[in-house]
């Protein structure tokens, strides 16, 4: 899950300043502390310079991480910076005088404490706290006289395997959010049934009202993104099922994605129990013939 923190200044013991590039020799024309690579990898990752990033990868991962797709490139470095766009890295030191990477993008700053490294020979490991995250230790290995990373966590850093999960664990967190509209969508039609006495024509009607002026078109019940039927990457369909006999008329509500196998790769639809059906449809409508999702799900 990316964790997100707002930026906390209380504790930070020096000056703020820009990212620049490690350089590869310290002023005493020793080679940089593997600390200063893996501080470049940081903000090349936050600023979405993949170019720069590959720089920073041994050269087995340099070539694989640069024949990715772009949107996969980006998607890793974004994943790596705990980011969701191009971001704004800054630099300043703890009280115990350790390098703080700071990495603000759209959503927020993800901030990373790092320990002091343990490092022998050829191979560093530096220990980096994500504050309101979780601990993990960066690897670093001396390739052609600089530092590259080599691993994260207990993990070899293998570009190709590490990408596909993370998309794939990004797919989940996306279809999760899908779940949570359709009932955040359910409630709320729901809602204007109670009031109003019959069900919305349109998921529009749904919508945010000017101050005071709360109304059958424009109800206030969702807000503007989920009224227009776009949200989270897929693409929401309502549709009201005619009553039958003495029932009263009941409702379908179907999520595509938007982009099969980018924004997501099942679809799924809310039927008129209330139960969400899901499948991988290649982009098409769900059907309620499609398997249940489980209520925890």
């Amino acid at each position: 899950m990316k964790l997100r923190v707002l930026a906390a200044t209380a504790a930070i013991a020096a000056m703020i300043l820009p990212l620049c590039s490690a350089p590869m020799f310290a002023q005493d024309g020793q080679p940089s502390p593997p600390s200063a690579a893996l501080i470049d990898a940081l903000s090349a990752a936050c600023r979405l310079n993949a170019t720069q990033f590959a720089t920073d990868l041994t050269q087995a991962n340099a070539a694989a991480f640069l024949a990715l797709p772009v949107n996969e490139r980006t998607a890793f470095l974004n994943r790596l910076a705990l980011g969701d766009g191009p971001g704004h890295p800054l630099l300043s030191t703890s009280n115990a005088n350790l390098p703080v990477v700071r990495c603000t993008t759209p959503g927020g700053t993800a901030e990373f404490r790092f320990g002091a490294p343990q490092t022998h020979e050829n191979l560093s490991f530096i220990p980096v706290t994500v504050v309101d995250g979780q601990d993990t230790t960066f690897g670093m290995v001396r390739e052609n006289g600089g530092w590259r990373l080599l691993s994260l966590g207990l993990v070899l850093l293998d570009i190709p395997q590490l990408s596909k999960q993370w998309a794939t664990d990004a797919l989940m967190e996306t279809e999760a959010g899908v779940i949570a509209n359709l009932h955040t969508l359910s409630e709320a039609i729901e809602s204007y049934r109670r009031a109003y006495g019959k069900l919305p024509d349109s998921l529009a009607e749904l919508g945010p009202a000017p101050p005071n002026q709360i109304s059958p078109d424009q109800a206030s019940l969702v807000d503007k993104e989920l009224a227009s039927g776009i949200a989270g990457g897929y693409e929401f369909r309502y549709r009201i099922v005619a009553a039958q006999g003495s029932a009263a008329a009941t409702y379908e509500i179907a999520a595509i994605p938007q982009e099969y196998g980018r924004t997501g790769r099942r679809s799924f639809l809310l039927d008129a129990d209330g139960k969400i059906h899901a499948a991988d449809r290649h982009g098409e409508l769900a059907t309620a013939e499609d398997p249940v999702v489980p209520a925890s799900s």
